[in-house]
């Protein structure tokens, strides 16, 4: 609070309050430009309010009388909401909140608690019942009428909201304060208005306005038992102010919600003619209470929620809202582990009410997905079942030419990759057990089987031709992300040859590359599924030769006698259009460089291929990390990697690539390998596999370096110094793991594991500094300095940094053979350049094999 303006604020506020109670409501000014600006200024007066009594109370308690007083005559205007315009609605709703700061504060509980019975009655029930407006949004605009009024992302009742924009859902937030007030809250600092978790529930012996206010209000609205329009409107509201008091209901013993669900809520399911509006408010307040509810109640709750979402409209009136919520509610109850005592009914209805012809069939889609990932334990055992019956709904929507996909098609797709990672999540948990084991394998192979069928619906043109030669034409390129979750899955559980020919596996590895080659939705949709996609096409290739993989098929007369692109040929292309992409896909592409080059057999009609794969991932990664190169960032080290699997594959065609991207490309190219090689990069590696291809990188490196006429150059005493650091990084990494696996040994005989484990992961986390202030600030200011630069480089994602890199054939490398044999061959030219003696005195102490060449220099 400026000091300047502290002593004016009395005058201020009476200004402003002098406004708001000229303000009109019954419609008929509010049309006018003047009253219009009038409206804008009484809704930041009400602004103002909240943030005083929030922020400021040394100052707002005095005049917290008269801001009630104010406030409280609009919110009597709630009755008419239904009638005011959106800017007459907010300033309604804004007074509604003034109330609720008011009383999180002593004072303020003390002015307002006289007249809880009277604003409950005049001002917040009234709010909450139902109205014109609602029946009109209903049929004209559900998804609107269900964002505003039945919300499945509530979060908890406060004071202190600031987001509530509608009056009902103000109104529901001071109904929800009021109910939790239990008197005068203890007094504490005028610093701050918050009370502290606690305080607000410790004065024992004082009931509840919930129990002592709220809830005998209510019951005095009976259970709708006709349609008569008034009495439904007014159990609408009934059904509203429940919601709101999921934290009060919370504090009460365990019998208490469930009687209140099974004779307030649940007749409402029984009635001869149900009352849609009344029974989609229902169902959302059955989620609401999900925390709330015992698992004696779940039978009844379920078969009830199973009732809406399967109901069809009444008399007109469009039961798509009944159905979204029961789908939500369905979604809550299961996310908070209270599942239903049988799967098989409400699975049925699902799976019965998915068609092309429901106008909801993504609800459902939806739902199926929250189920599995929520309770796959649980649901596991219908996976496959289900599966069969998506693909067999799915099939028969899905287009025959080459238009997009429909919505339905595109969700179930959706829905069956979920699925499909969640069958594969729990592969490790079932098959503990034997008859387990057998039961997840006989669920994966129905479902590769179904999957494979969809795929080549979807993705084929016919079976005659599938027996021949895959279509020319390229499907459209739609769910290619969940597309490439269900090819995955098919690969992974591939074990015997004779499942290529049975699954297409070849043909659909061949349409799927074709897809990602011409991949242009970066930043549209997700594409780890793809990434991941290629890792296990590379894997299955290594074990059983996929026909195609390599190299195309030639087509047949009277076709050209030009190859088809192979499938390696489209996923080559795709990771070379990843590297000019986002961090995250850079990060991912360069870990497929590397599978992709050193994991399959390339056999001598290979080898063409293989020499085209090189340079297009070794131009793409080079031109990426000229963009960046100004700045030492964590991009370097995937891109300068991808290029080091190039160079070990072929040095003299990428050293060629890159002089002819740039002058001295292949100078900088080493330049930039030695500096991530050595501790004094701030992102330096740090895995085996990563120092072990820069070693064999540099060490091959040093062939062209040496044969030039600069043995004395800069560039080749880095390279050899960081050769060296990098050996020595890697001799530490393997001692250290040999260290720890003979500690898990003898951690597994001795008696007390987990205590041991507990103790040191405790030290670890005492041993990791936290970072300052003061470096917090000075990270902040720097990264805001680049952004107003525009030097700034993304990073990607954190996960996508600790991928480990796969080094195939090169995993068979001797290393430390790798470096003698260099050291043997160039120790002379080594001993001129001048080497840190510590550095020499280090690593002849990890390889003593090298003492007889560094003599001179010890």
């Amino acid at each position: 609070m400026p000091s300047a303006l502290a002593p004016l604020l009395p005058s201020i506020c009476q200004d402003l309050i002098r406004i708001l109670n000229s303000l009109s409501f019954d419609g008929g000014l509010t049309c006018k430009d003047g009253y219009s600006l009038r409206m804008k200024t009484a809704k930041r007066s009400l602004l103002i309010f909240c943030a005083l009594v929030s922020r400021h109370r040394k100052f707002a308690d005095k005049l917290m009388p008269d801001m009630v007083k104010c406030v409280s005559e609009i919110v009597k205007h709630s009755p008419i909401i239904n009638k005011l315009d959106p800017l007459s609605e907010r300033t309604v709703s804004l007074a509604f909140d003034v109330i609720s700061r008011v009383l999180e504060t002593g004072p303020g509980w003390r002015l307002v608690s006289p007249h809880f019975s009277s604003l409950l009655n005049s001002a917040i029930f009234p709010a909450l019942v139902k109205n014109e407006k609602d029946t009109i949004e209903w049929e004209e605009d559900p998804d609107e009428y269900i964002r505003k009024n039945l919300p499945s992302d509530l979060e908890e009742i406060s004071g202190l909201r600031d987001d509530l924009f509608t009056a009902r859902k103000s109104a529901l937030n001071l109904l929800g304060v009021i109910s939790l007030s239990k008197g005068p809250p203890v007094k504490t600092s005028t610093a701050s208005s918050k009370r502290k978790k606690g305080e607000k529930n410790k004065r024992k012996g004082y009931s509840s306005m919930g129990e002592l206010l709220v809830l005998p209000f209510l019951s005095k609205f009976p259970v709708p038992t006709d349609n008569g329009e008034n009495t439904v409107n007014e159990y609408y509201g009934v059904l509203m102010a429940y919601s709101s008091l999921l934290d009060f209901l919370t504090e009460q013993s365990p019998g208490f919600t469930d009687t209140l669900v099974r004779n307030r809520v649940l007749p409402l399911y029984e009635t001869p003619t149900p009352q849609p509006y009344l029974i989609a408010t229902a169902n959302w307040v059955l989620g609401e209470l999900a925390s709330c509810l015992s698992e004696g109640m779940n039978a009844d709750i379920y078969s009830s929620l199973v009732k809406a979402l399967q109901m069809s409209d009444i008399g007109g009136v469009s039961c798509f809202p009944v159905r979204v919520t029961a789908a939500a509610a369905i979604a809550q109850l299961v996310e908070n582990e209270y599942l239903p005592p049988e799967w098989l009914p409400l699975l049925q209805v699902v799976c019965h009410r998915i068609s092309d012809e429901e106008e909801d069939s993504s609800i459902y889609f939806q739902l199926l997905s929250t189920m599995v990932e929520a309770a796959t334990e649980k649901f596991s055992p219908h996976i496959p079942d289900i599966v069969c019956l998506l693909v067999k709904e799915t099939s028969k929507n899905l287009p025959l030419d080459l238009e997009p996909w429909p919505q339905m098609v595109e969700q179930c797709f959706a829905t069956l990759a979920v699925m499909a990672q969640c069958w594969e999540n729990s592969a490790s948990e079932e098959n503990e057990q034997d008859d387990s084991s057998q039961l997840w394998l006989s669920g994966q192979t129905t479902m590769m089987r179904a999957f494979s069928d969809l795929l080549q619906h979807a993705w084929l043109r016919s079976a005659s031709l599938m027996e021949h030669e895959v279509a020319f034409s390229v499907p459209h390129s739609s769910c290619v992300d969940d597309c490439s979750t269900l090819l995955g899955f098919i690969l992974q559980g591939i074990t015997q040859a004779d499942d290529l020919l049975k699954l297409k596996v070849s043909e659909l590895m061949l349409v799927w590359s074709y897809l990602i080659a011409d991949w242009h939705a970066w930043e549209e949709m997700e594409d780890l599924s793809t990434f991941n996609c290629i890792k296990k096409a590379v894997i299955l290739h290594k074990k059983f030769a996929v026909k195609n993989f390599l190299v195309g098929k030639l087509p047949l007369p009277p076709a050209p006698p030009v190859p088809q692109k192979s499938i390696l040929e489209g996923i080559g292309a795709f990771i070379t259009e990843a590297c000019s992409q986002y961090p995250s896909a850079v990060w991912r592409a360069s870990s497929c460089v590397h599978i992709l080059l050193h994991n399959p057999s390339y056999l001598p009609e290979g080898e063409g291929v293989k020499q085209s794969l090189v340079i297009s991932l070794c131009q793409a990664a080079f031109s990426r990390f000229r963009e960046i190169r100004n700045q030492p960032v964590p991009l370097w080290n995937p891109l300068l990697l991808a290029i080091a699997s190039c160079y070990l594959c072929f040095p003299d065609i990428v050293e060629k690539i890159v002089e002819g991207i740039e002058h001295e490309g292949f100078t900088s190219f080493l330049s930039a390998l030695a500096i991530i090689s050595t501790s004094r990069f701030d992102h330096s590696l740090s895995s085996e596999a990563e120092i072990k291809l820069v070693v064999m990188a540099l060490a091959q490196s040093l062939d062209k370096l040496i044969g030039r006429q600069n043995e004395g150059s800069l560039l080749l005493h880095d390279c050899v110094a960081s050769l060296m650091e990098a050996f020595l990084k890697f001799k530490k990494l393997e001692e250290e793991e040999e260290e720890e696996d003979e500690d898990e040994e003898s951690e597994d005989q001795a008696s007390g594991d987990e205590e041991t484990e507990d103790d040191d992961d405790e030290d670890s986390e005492d041993d990791e500094r936290e970072e300052t202030e003061q470096e917090f600030l000075e990270r902040c200011a720097k990264t805001a300095a680049e952004m107003e630069n525009g030097t700034i480089v993304e990073e990607g994602d954190a996960e996508d940094q600790e991928l480990e890199i796969e080094l195939g054939c090169l995993e068979d490398v001797d290393l430390e053979n790798t470096v003698l044999l260099v050291i043997e061959r160039y120790h002379q030219v080594l001993l001129r350049l001048h080497l840190p003696p510590e550095l020499i005195s280090n690593f002849l102490e990890a390889l003593p094999e090298c003492k007889l060449y560094f003599q001179q220099a010890i």
